[in-house]
């Protein structure tokens, strides 16, 4: 986890960083298997009582490594984390795969989760921004549900989340055309809870804040404020099970040739 994820604990706030910088915290095998295991650290350490989620260097997160999209291109390859040919409709963590507990693992802690981002959140990475409690977001933010670019669907639970932030047409829109969005068309979808010139330095002052509230009464607030939710284990098997179809489809594969060619795709239609 020390290679992808950083953690250090200092009077109830847990400041975790995503600290592969030089990918712009791309998610790939060993960052998923991060996320995860640091949800499950958090879960149980005393005196945690707050999390800032943030990343290091230029970017929050710039979604899916490119080396799965490449895998991808190859035939057979799919790019699943976990391994070649995974079947996502696995729930491996309660009502979760593997890649949705990485960002469904924050929203199931059992205290509140601020994420400080900045630079990009596309993709994976925004639908990471979505686990969080709350989003402070840098002025010059872009964000995207990116995943129609490479012939797929947001399938890391984000769409129970983004279901319960954004109006329905805004939700379809941004997921069929993949468009990236500024920070204050975030804030006006209701993606983002604030626009901070300092996003990280914010997010450590509210969790500061909230540290300093009884544990007891913040705890059972978030237990009541989940509990708002709709069951999310449909959702989420639905996210799998669409996207497993999609992967390694011939429309799904000539969308990752075209991108990385970069050319337009010849998509095949269907009757």
């Amino acid at each position: 986890m020390e290679e992808r994820v950083s953690i250090s604990v200092s009077e109830g706030v847990a400041d975790v960083r995503l600290v592969r910088a030089d990918k712009m915290n791309a998610l790939d095998q060993a960052m998923f298997g991060a996320l995860v295991d640091a949800t499950e650290r958090l879960s149980k350490e005393k005196g945690v009582r707050v999390v800032v989620l943030s990343g290091e260097g230029r970017a929050f997160c710039a979604g899916l490594d490119m080396g799965r999209f490449a895998a991808m291109k190859e035939k057979g390859g799919n790019g699943i984390p976990g391994g070649e040919n995974r079947d996502l409709t696995l729930r491996t963590h309660g009502k979760a795969n593997f890649a949705q507990q990485a960002v469904w693992g924050w929203r199931q802690l059992p205290v509140p989760v601020i994420a400080a981002v900045h630079g990009v959140a596309f993709g994976g990475g925004f639908q990471l921004a979505l686990g969080a409690d709350m989003r402070f977001v840098a002025p010059d933010t872009r964000m995207s549900i990116m995943e129609i670019k490479w012939g797929l669907v947001p399938d890391m639970a984000g769409t129970p989340i983004l279901a319960s932030l954004v109006r329905d047409d805004i939700l379809r829109e941004l997921t069929y055309t993949g468009r990236i969005f500024s920070a204050q068309e975030a804030m006006s979808y209701g993606l983002a809870t604030r626009i901070c010139d300092d996003p990280r330095t914010a997010a450590l002052e509210v969790a500061r804040e909230i540290a300093g509230k009884s544990p007891d009464a913040i705890r059972a607030a978030k237990r009541m404020l989940n509990n708002l939710s709709v069951d999310p284990a449909g959702a989420l098997l639905a996210e799998s099970v669409e996207q497993q179809k999609l992967i390694g489809s011939a429309n799904q594969t000539e969308a990752v040739r075209a991108n990385m060619e970069k050319r337009a795709p010849k998509f095949a239609d269907w009757h």
